[in-house]
C-alpha cells in the first residue's frame, strides 16, 4: 500500500511538473492538468505502466479525454451516458444501436509500429442477446478496422448464435484485406450487468517454434486464458487507416452495455501487471 501511494504521488508530481514546463495555456498543458485530478488507485496503476493512450471514459460532453498526457483525445457520437464501475469511477454506457466513441487513426494504434500491442478495457454487457449484431451473431465492441483496412477487434457473441458460442468473448488480428482472423478467447457463463476486465495482446516480435510469426493472447480479470498463433491464418498485421472505435468497430454491430478504462500500450504488458490492474479495481 505504501509503495502504491508513493507511486501515485510520483505520477501526479511528474504530471504537475510537465504542466509547468509546457507552454502555459496550451491545449497540452490543459490536458496534463486535467490528468492530475481525480486519479483513482486503478488509474495510477495503469499510468505506472506508460500506456500510449488511456481513456478513462465516462466523460461529460463530446470529448473522450486521454489521461496519458499525450493529447490523444477522441469524440463521443450519439450522446452515450455515464455509469459507475465497481470502484465508483465513471464509465460510458452505450445503447447498442447508435452510440460509440472514436479516436483518430495514428501509428501508435497499429501493431507494426513496435510489433507488439496490448489493448486493455473493462466491459459490462447489459444484455446477453444483442439486437444490433452481425454475421453469425456477435458484436465488435472495440477495435480498429474497416473494409480493406482491417487490423484487430474485440468481439462478444450473443448467447444464441449460429456458431454455438454462447457469450464467447474474444480478440482477433487480421490482414488488412480482411477475411478470417487469428484470435484467442474465453467462454464462461456471463451475467448481464457484470463487469469483466479484458486484455488483448498481439505480438509479432517474440516468436518461437510454437509461434513462428507471433501470437495473440486474451486475458480475463488479469488471468491469461488463451494463446494462439498468427501463422494459423497467415496473419501479417498491417498499419491501416481506420480509426479506433469503442462501442462498435465499423458500424456493422453495436455493443449494449458499458465500457471503461481503455488503455493501449506499444508493448506486451506483463501478466503480473495486468493482475495488478485488476486487483486495483
Amino acid at each position: 500500500m505504501k509503495t502504491q501511494q508513493k507511486l501515485s504521488t510520483l505520477i501526479i508530481a511528474s504530471l504537475t511538473l510537465l504542466t509547468a514546463v509546457i507552454a502555459p495555456g496550451s491545449a497540452m498543458a490543459a490536458e496534463l492538468g486535467e490528468s492530475c485530478r481525480g486519479l483513482s488507485t486503478y488509474d495510477t496503476a495503469v499510468l505506472a505502466d506508460s500506456p500510449a493512450a488511456y481513456w478513462r471514459m465516462g466523460d461529460s460532453g463530446r470529448t473522450v479525454k486521454d489521461s496519458s498526457g499525450r493529447g490523444r483525445t477522441g469524440k463521443y457520437f450519439g450522446s452515450p451516458t455515464a455509469t459507475s464501475m465497481p470502484n465508483g469511477d465513471p464509465a460510458t454506457k452505450f445503447n447498442g444501436s447508435s452510440q460509440y466513441a472514436q479516436i483518430a487513426d495514428s501509428n501508435y494504434l497499429s501493431i507494426p509500429t513496435t510489433g507488439r500491442l496490448t489493448v486493455e478495457a473493462w466491459l459490462r454487457p447489459d444484455v446477453l442477446q444483442f439486437t444490433h449484431q452481425e454475421a453469425s451473431g456477435y458484436v465488435h465492441w472495440m477495435g480498429k478496422g474497416v473494409a480493406n483496412q482491417h487490423e484487430y477487434t474485440a468481439r462478444m457473441y450473443s448467447q444464441a448464435n449460429a456458431e454455438s458460442r454462447p457469450n464467447r468473448i474474444s480478440g482477433y488480428s487480421f490482414n488488412l484485406a480482411g477475411g478470417l482472423g487469428a484470435g484467442s478467447y474465453f467462454q464462461d457463463t456471463v451475467t448481464a450487468g457484470q463487469w469483466i476486465h479484458y486484455t488483448l495482446v498481439i505480438n509479432t516480435v517474440d516468436t518461437s517454434s510454437t509461434y513462428p510469426t507471433g501470437y495473440t493472447k486474451v486475458y480475463k480479470n488479469g488471468v491469461l486464458r488463451d494463446t494462439d498463433s498468427l501463422q494459423g491464418y497467415s496473419i501479417i498485421p498491417g498499419n491501416g487507416t481506420a480509426p479506433f472505435r469503442i462501442g462498435t468497430r465499423d458500424f456493422a454491430s453495436y455493443f449494449q452495455g458499458a465500457i471503461g478504462k481503455v488503455a493501449v500500450y506499444g508493448y506486451e504488458v506483463p501478466a503480473s501487471r495486468l493482475a495488478a490492474h485488476y486487483s486495483a479495481m
